[in-house]
């Protein structure tokens, strides 16, 4: 596909990545709130809880969201995206990770960005309904990767799936990593930092024998954390060999349903790699935009719903179901 020309272009001060990123994932309000809530019990033994959003009683299309890291399904980027659909005619299920509900998840692992097996639960769990002919499905930075590794992996797509979007997605975790650790994103990186401890530490009252409390005070930075509990919790080598085997990159040109990657030229987060102008190119299903501005999930605009909610919007629904 063609690279795809954007119409996005920021007002004023929002072309500052910083102020967009800052202000969308912490100022932003939105008059949004689900309807009901699904435990879905997993086949290790685990659960995790998914918002669930009603358009009406028999509706038969259904929208797919996943946050980011240290996110949750009422992270505003998720309430926006939810409200844009549901109110647009589409059914919304919002996806909390693993122990990102509120409540710890039973197991010593978590979630990470390759996790498509919980994502394949929840997909398991929506088709048991028998009521949804179309699936669309939208993931946000970490989740966004998650997304686009599901579809790449996959032999056997649910034939309900018609379309996906992944926003604001380091398609390179490592590469990605480096890029937080940089002076500019100092900010960021000790704001995941300081959430992701904390949930360790918790973790670690349940499981004391697997996790000590100094080995977590000494975790000085995100690629400690993923050394320490990522990586081993869920059962790769090290660091390095969770980031190979779970970075979407490498799945990218197996994608077999169309598929819109938007990340923002001026996103602090993202690497190079991030940007897969190449592999866009000579493939049928992958959709590439990158606007010049819009930082981190912040493609605001005047009026109150954001470029990447229109434009999730407008994609999914371009894309006839069969």
């Amino acid at each position: 596909m063609p690279i795809l020309k954007t119409e996005y272009k920021a007002p004023g001060i929002f072309r500052n990545p910083h102020v967009s990123s800052i202000y969308a994932a912490t100022l932003r309000k939105v008059d949004f709130s689900f309807h009901t809530t699904d435990r879905i019990e997993l086949s290790d033994g685990d659960f995790l809880d998914i918002e669930r959003g009603f358009y009406s009683p028999k509706n038969d299309k259904i929208i797919i969201l996943l946050h980011g890291l240290a996110g949750n399904a009422n992270r505003p980027y998720m309430l926006g995206m939810a409200k844009q659909f549901q109110h647009n005619g589409w059914d919304v299920a919002s996806m909390n990770f693993r122990s990102c509900s509120g409540e710890m998840n039973r197991l010593y692992r978590s979630y990470h960005g390759g996790a498509t097996e919980d994502l394949q639960a929840v997909i398991k769990h929506l088709q048991r309904e028998n009521q949804y002919k179309e699936i669309g499905l939208i993931g946000f930075s970490l989740g966004g990767n998650l997304l686009l590794k599901y579809l790449g992996e996959q032999k056997d797509i649910p034939s309900e799936i018609k379309s996906a979007v992944a926003v604001s997605t380091p398609c390179d975790l490592g590469a990605s990593l480096e890029e937080l650790n940089k002076t500019h994103n100092f900010l960021y990186s000790k704001r995941f930092l300081k959430n992701l401890k904390k949930e360790l530490q918790l973790r670690q009252t349940h499981f004391p024998e697997k996790i000590s409390k100094e080995e977590i005070t000494q975790c000085n930075s995100l690629l400690a954390i993923d050394e320490l509990y990522t990586s081993k919790a869920h059962g790769f080598k090290n660091a390095s060999d969770y980031y190979k085997k779970c970075s979407c990159i490498g799945f990218l040109p197996n994608i077999t349903i169309h598929t819109l990657l938007l990340n923002a030229k001026n996103d602090s987060f993202l690497s190079s790699n991030s940007y897969p102008t190449e592999i866009a190119e000579n493939s049928e299903f992958l959709h590439l935009e990158t606007p010049k501005h819009g930082g981190h999930v912040g493609y605001i605009q005047h009026n109150k719903a954001y470029y990447h909610e229109e434009r999730a919007l407008e994609f999914i629904t371009q894309v006839k179901p069969a």
